[in-house]
C-alpha cells in the first residue's frame, strides 16, 4: 500500500509541471496613498473634482449633497461650486446617464463610487488614478496596469499627459521619464524569467513636467490624493467622530470604570472575609 501511494506521489510530481509550465507573478504594487480624512481643505479639493470628473458618469447614490456641509461648506457653495443641474442640496449624488446606454458604450455599467474606498481600498484607488497609458488596442484608446483591459477611459488625461507602458527583457532600474516600475517573474519549466515593466511619460499634461528627459508628477500626484481621500471620506463621512467617540469611551473605561470596578470589587469583599 505504502508503495502505491509513493509511486502515486511520483507521478504527480512529474504530471504537475508539465500541466502548469508557465507560472507568473504579474500583480502591481501599490502605492502608498497619503490620504488623511481630517485635512478639510484636501477634502474640499476632492469633492470639486470628484463632482468634475467622476458624476458625469458615477455616482454616489449614498452621499446626498448637504453632507457635504460637514466639510465647512455652505448650501451657496454647493451650489455654485459642486451642482451643475437640476438637483437639490438634499438630493443624492446621482448620474443622468442611464446604466443601459453607459453598458453599450463601455463595455460594463459604472459602477456606484459611494463605498468603492471600502472595497477596494484607498491604495488602490491612489495607484489606479494614476497608471492609465496609451492603448490603441482597447476601444479607448486607454488602459490601466491596475486593472487590465478596463472599460473606462482616462478622465484626467489633461491633467497627467500621456503614459506609455514599455517591457525590458531582465531587471532594469528606471531611468529618465519613467513613473512607475515593477518586475514581473514568469517560471516557464523550471527557469526563472524577468523581465521590468515601466509606465513612461512621453508627453506632459496640465500637471506634469518633463524637465531635462525626467517625469515630474508632484502636482498630478497631490490632485490625485486629495481626490482619493474625498472618496475614502465619501464611504464614511463619521470616521472622524467616530474615532474621536471611540477615544472617550477608552479614557472613560481606564480613568473611571476600571477604578470603580475596582473600588466596588474592595468594598463588596470587605464584608465577606
Amino acid at each position: 500500500m505504502k508503495i502505491k501511494i509513493a509511486q502515486i506521489l511520483a507521478a504527480c510530481s512529474l504530471i504537475l509541471p508539465m500541466a502548469l509550465p508557465v507560472q507568473a507573478s504579474t500583480e502591481v504594487a501599490l502605492d502608498r496613498s497619503p490620504n488623511d480624512v481630517r485635512d478639510v481643505e484636501s477634502l474640499q479639493r476632492g469633492a470639486q473634482l470628484f463632482a468634475n470628473y467622476c458624476l458625469s458618469c458615477h455616482g454616489a447614490s449614498a452621499m446626498r449633497y448637504n453632507r457635504l456641509q460637514d466639510l465647512g461648506l455652505s448650501e451657496q457653495q454647493i451650489r455654485d461650486n459642486l451642482m451643475f443641474a437640476s438637483e437639490k442640496v438634499g438630493e443624492p449624488m446621482r448620474v443622468a446617464m442611464q446604466a443601459k446606454e453607459a453598458k453599450v458604450w463601455f463595455g460594463a455599467t459604472p459602477p456606484d463610487l459611494s463605498l468603492i474606498a471600502r472595497s477596494r481600498g484607498a491604495d488602490w484607488l491612489y495607484t489606479y488614478l494614476r497608471s492609465f497609458y496609451r492603448d490603441s488596442s482597447r476601444p479607448t484608446g486607454w488602459n490601466n496596469t491596475v486593472f487590465d483591459k478596463v472599460g473606462m477611459p482616462h478622465v484626467l488625461w489633461q491633467l497627467q499627459g500621456n503614459l506609455e507602458l514599455k517591457t525590458v527583457e531582465g531587471r532594469a532600474e528606471p531611468k529618465g521619464a519613467v513613473v512607475r516600475s515593477w518586475e514581473v517573474v514568469e517560471h516557464i519549466e523550471g527557469k526563472e524569467k524577468v523581465s521590468t515593466h515601466q509606465l513612461v511619460l512621453t508627453k506632459a499634461g496640465e500637471l506634469t513636467r518633463l524637465e531635462e528627459g525626467k517625469a515630474n508628477t508632484f502636482d498630478y500626484d497631490k490632485k490625485v490624493s486629495d481626490l482619493t481621500n474625498y472618496i475614502v471620506w465619501m464611504g464614511e463621512p463619521v470616521q472622524v467622530t467616530r474615532e474621536r467617540i471611540g477615544y472617550g469611551v477608552l479614557l472613560f473605561l481606564i480613568f473611571l470604570l476600571i477604578p470603580m470596578t475596582y473600588m466596588l470589587k474592595k468594598e463588596y469583599w470587605r464584608d465577606v472575609h
